[in-house]
């Protein structure tokens, strides 16, 4: 199984999906880690020149087609993950996650390998109240 996890710095968890410019992506195997890899991730920075219209949405923020077309854009790069850790996102992104088949995970802790390691033993809480 492979969990992604967003990242700036490849330590910490994102508080932000849309602006983490990486994923660490761990293999995990019989429970335990048996490898990590760092992967660009496409966000914010390198949508900031393509048109954003600020269109309100009936379902909320990132629910445009405009928004889904980016956040799958950002699922290509993990499209062989099962899980995607993260900080926080939006409702749109967690949404548009769910439906690439990738499971959104929303936590409070900050630390990659402990949330791992959470995870793994079947403890990580998915905190749906840090979606906004």
């Amino acid at each position: 199984m492979k969990i992604a996890v967003v990242s700036e710095d490849g330590i910490t968890i994102s508080q932000h999906f849309g602006r983490a410019p990486f994923y660490i992506i761990v293999t995990v195997e019989n429970g335990k880690v048996v490898s990590r890899e760092k992967r660009e991730k496409l966000g914010h920075a390198q949508f900031a020149t393509t048109s954003h219209r600020n269109v309100e949405e009936a379902r909320g923020h990132g629910f445009s087609s405009e928004s889904q077309t980016k956040h799958m854009r950002m699922a290509a790069a993990i499209a062989d993950c099962e899980i995607l850790i993260t900080g926080g996102m939006g409702a749109g992104a967690y949404e548009n996650m769910k439906d690439a088949s990738i499971k959104p995970i929303v936590t409070e802790i900050t630390n990659i390998d402990e949330a791992v390691k959470e995870y793994i033993e079947g403890k990580l809480i998915d905190r749906t109240e840090r979606i906004d």
